[in-house]
């Protein structure tokens, strides 16, 4: 299947996959009040897990149109891999062929109505676990395999507090200019941008979406260099380069 072929279905897999995302959010919300703790409700909504399914879906079907045969994609099962600073870190997609690791994928996503403390963790854990998986593929950790793709796909709820201008606090040194009075969504594409830029992820998808849009599948690429389809582009080259 040619490289075209493989992304003509991206849009409307992307479509279903934020639909998903949406529904099965709410789904977690409605049941977390149902049991009697309506103030859970958020909390079960960024832990309840399996939100980002769809968007896991479609990067499996993406890596399978490829030419890489199904038993070595793992999700949900088989998926941690060796650190160095930590025993192993699971990842929500990996592609194994023949003892080789082939790619590496992490989801991620960020819904109101915290957007502060949440964008300080994202970001943290996206550094420290690339750091740790590039630091033990420099120490062998992976049986002679050549370099990974390292990928990260996220998504982000576009709303009100989202797009608000943020103030930062400077009160020793002045902090990059292009973070001065961004929003949460100018931050995470400047955080995407520069994983990929500074070389700790191969490729980075940045993706926004409105709670009533995305039930009905919408969503917005804020910078086309981070866009599902420049993603999917540099999976299938790296797949196919390694093949």
């Amino acid at each position: 299947m040619t490289q075209d072929a493989i992304l003509k279905e991206l849009p409307e897999r992307m479509a279903h996959a934020v639909e998903y995302y949406w529904s099965t959010r709410a789904g977690q919300m409605d049941k977390q009040k149902r049991g009697g703790a309506a103030d859970q409700g958020f909390r079960s909504a960024v832990t309840g897990g399996a939100q980002m399914d769809g968007f896991v879906q479609l990067l499996t079907a993406l890596v399978t149109n490829a030419g890489v045969p199904e038993s070595c994609v793992y999700r949900e099962k088989a998926v941690e891999l060796p650190g160095f600073f930590r025993p192993t870190k699971e990842w929500d997609l990996l592609v194994v062929r023949d003892g080789e690791l082939l790619a590496a994928i992490e989801t991620k996503s960020q819904a109101g109505p915290s957007f502060s403390n949440n964008f300080h963790n994202r970001t943290e854990e996206a550094l420290g676990s690339a750091l740790d998986l590039w630091t033990a593929f420099r120490e062998g950790a992976f049986a002679g395999s050549r370099q990974p793709f390292l990928g990260y796909f996220f998504m982000l709820e576009e709303c009100e507090t989202s797009l608000r201008p943020v103030r930062v606090k400077e009160p020793h040194f002045k902090v990059f200019p292009e973070f001065r009075e961004a929003s949460y969504l100018r931050r995470y594409e400047l955080f995407c941008r520069k994983l990929v830029r500074e070389r700790h992820y191969t490729a980075a998808a940045f993706v926004s979406s409105t709670d009533t849009g995305g039930r009905r599948g919408e969503y917005a690429t804020p910078a086309s260099d981070l866009s599902p389809e420049h993603f999917a582009r540099a999976l299938v080259a790296h797949l196919w380069g390694g093949m």
